[in-house]
């Protein structure tokens, strides 16, 4: 199997970040380019059926905020844990975490998805190990490519 692009979704969690070591060695056994994508939630399409309230601008601002920080954390994560993969390219999008990484595998015309387990869902839940995430879940049946799952620990 040729393995030119590794997609890596992640929610900067502890247990997504437990699949970097994977992705390096991937990375480097294929010379594949690795593509990171960060999904950062839509806030503003919660809030219809609460009245749009809080207003658009702040949703905004906040939005703009939670975009720049985790730029700035991938930015750093890229320089530290994947600085040997051979080429790394950061994307940062919005909206429903599984409809982004099914679009920019097929954008990036991924050949794989290396994904964990669990993410942000079992640090703040407290979910079971033995249980798959269900971003994880979704995107095995979505993905027009392999998926390479990370079980976390």
């Amino acid at each position: 199997m040729s393995v030119k692009t590794i997609l890596w979704p992640t929610d900067l969690s502890r247990y997504s970040r437990e699949s970097i070591d994977e992705v390096v060695s991937l990375s480097k056994l294929h010379n594949s380019k690795v593509v990171v994508l960060y999904s950062a939630i839509d806030l503003c399409s919660y809030f219809p059926a609460y009245g749009n309230y809080p207003d658009q601008d702040r949703l905004n601002d906040f939005r703009d905020w939670e975009v720049e920080k985790a730029r700035k954390t991938l930015n750093k994560l890229c320089d530290e844990e994947l600085r040997s993969c051979p080429l790394i390219e950061i994307r940062l999008t919005l909206g429903d975490p599984v409809t982004n990484i099914i679009e920019q595998a097929e954008k990036e015309n991924a050949d794989l998805i290396v994904i964990s387990s669990h993410g942000l869902g079992r640090e703040k839940n407290n979910s079971a190990p033995d249980v798959i995430g269900s971003v994880a879940e979704q995107v095995i049946k979505k993905s027009p490519v392999s998926v390479h799952v990370i079980k976390n620990t």
